[in-house]
């Protein structure tokens, strides 16, 4: 499944809360494996062990959170851990930037990681203003 692209607009619409929330902890999951499977691609240096370890954690914090979200017991539980979600998908993108611009780790691969994310960004901004207080 991809994001909010014309076509995965109408299926989103269709969709209850909890077949959404499902299916977008295995997407947000499934980038946080592509994520830490690039990791363990990249050559290992002084450079690469602070870029990977920051990533990591953004990476894989972005599932974590909301997983979180969606077990919010509350509206404003749920905005906080929304707030984290998104703040992480933005810190994945500066790091996958850098990742980028140093030349490590597949292109190919940086380029889904990067559309991927940005998806995962877009969508969450727009459940996260959904919930502002």
């Amino acid at each position: 499944m991809r994001g909010t692209r014309s076509g995965h607009t109408k299926k989103f619409q269709n969709m209850t809360n909890a077949e959404f929330n499902e299916q977008f902890r295995r997407r947000t999951q499934q980038f946080a494996v592509r994520t830490l499977q690039f990791i363990e691609s990249v050559p290992f240096n002084t450079a690469t062990k602070i870029m990977s370890y920051q990533l990591g954690k953004s990476g894989t914090s972005v599932g974590a959170n909301f997983r979180a979200f969606c077990r919010g017991r509350s509206k404003n539980e749920k905005y906080s851990k929304m707030c984290i979600v998104v703040e992480e998908a933005d810190e994945c993108i500066y790091w996958l930037d850098i990742f980028e611009e140093t030349e490590y780790g597949s292109k190919n691969e940086l380029k889904w990681l990067s559309a991927e994310i940005l998806e995962i960004l877009k969508v969450c901004s727009k459940i996260k203003s959904s919930l502002s207080p």
